[in-house]
């Protein structure tokens, strides 16, 4: 079986969720498939930290095209090299196309219709646009929890839910619970200026969404408690989008010089943040999944999350939860574990016991097998 696979988003220099996704997929298909040929296609140069494997089965095809390419020479190719099956793992699907060609597309989230205010105004266009021909076009979509199962059948009523599968994500094991030299750990909290279990840890992008305000105002709250004067937030990722607000919201902070913004980090570099954090933040208005949630529990730190979207369906009872617009209530979630080691401890071994509904290798299975049927 000829399986293709739009792969341009491996291209680019942010890197998030939905890459994070396509990449470790790849890292398993080529072996679990080994009689089926895949037909990898971007558009420049993969980012290095993105790179797929290069599986014998693997057909790499690097081809351009200035103008709407998923629509032009990605379109043409896939019917060139007479794929039997495309897999879209962004929302978008080739609008010219073979009948023949069956389509299957993977929906993260629909967080562009539920808070569109988060969102410049350019880029809600292009998201509904896409969006909307993916779901028309598609054969069979994916969705990456019943969260958003359940947001695409409010948004596309008139979609069958005998499309839609749920398939969630996985966590990189090998990354997040590898150990690592001391100096590689020294090394990054000197870069930093941290101390080991010394400060709290969000990862992610800085956009709206991510309500990072509100971790803000609970982090300024807990400085002024006795105990906590060494205390320091960290905010490991880069500037996404419509980011300005919330960089204003740091520099007004009386804990400025007590928040860390370590911009784009590599992969390894994100395994020591988590790993030598005290306690996980991750303050979202909206999640198609949250891949960061089994992360830190894969890190061993306690998470402590926004109760809304797929949040509570991925941590489940192992995360501690909170009103996303209520900062006291992320104070005190946060306060209760500082002031707590048993619950600490608990925290960590149910976020181990939670880890074992998920894994890459079983999100790319149950994939492929719907790419297949």
């Amino acid at each position: 079986m000829k399986i293709a696979i739009q792969a341009a988003d491996l291209d680019n220099s942010r890197i998030d969720g939905t890459r994070v996704y396509l990449l470790n997929v790849l890292k398993y298909f080529g072996k679990l498939a080994p009689k089926d040929k895949f037909f990898i296609y971007h558009k420049k140069d993969f980012n290095p930290e993105l790179r797929p494997p290069n599986f014998s089965n693997y057909v790499i095809k690097k081809i351009y095209s200035p103008f709407l390419w998923t629509q032009t020479k990605f379109s043409w190719d896939i019917r060139k090299d007479k794929i039997d099956t495309v897999w879209m793992p962004m929302h978008n699907a080739p609008f010219f196309k073979s009948k023949k060609i069956k389509t299957v597309v993977t929906i993260h989230d629909l967080a562009f219709k539920k808070f569109p205010k988060t969102f410049p105004q350019k880029d809600l266009f292009k998201l509904n646009s896409l969006t909307g021909l993916a779901v028309s076009r598609a054969d069979k979509i994916i969705a990456v929890s019943q969260s958003t199962k359940k947001d695409i059948l409010k948004f596309y009523p008139n979609l069958s839910e005998d499309k839609i599968r749920v398939i969630y994500h996985g966590f990189d094991k090998e990354l997040f619970q590898k150990k690592y030299e001391e100096g590689r750990v020294s090394s990054f909290l000197k870069k930093n200026n941290l101390e080991s279990k010394k400060y709290l840890l969000y990862v992610g992008a800085i956009q709206p969404r991510k309500n990072l305000k509100i971790l803000i105002t609970a982090f300024e709250l807990l400085k002024l408690k006795k105990g906590n004067e060494n205390l320091k937030l960290v905010i490991a990722g880069g500037k996404a989008w419509n980011w300005k607000g919330t960089m204003k919201r740091i520099d007004k902070s009386s804990q400025k010089e007590n928040i860390i913004l370590t911009g784009k980090i590599s992969f390894e570099e994100l395994s020591v943040a988590y790993r030598e954090a005290l306690v996980f933040c991750f303050p979202s208005l909206y999640e198609g999944f949250g891949i960061p949630v089994l992360e830190a529990f894969a890190s061993k730190i306690p998470v402590v999350a926004a109760r809304n979207s797929s949040l509570e369906e991925v941590g489940g009872d192992a995360a501690a939860y909170f009103k996303e617009s209520d900062p006291e209530e992320l104070f005190r979630r946060v306060d209760s574990i500082l002031r707590d080691d048993n619950l600490r401890r608990e925290m960590i071994e149910g976020g181990l016991r939670r880890l074992e509904k998920f894994s890459w290798e079983k999100c790319a299975k149950e994939t492929l097998d719907f790419l297949k049927a």
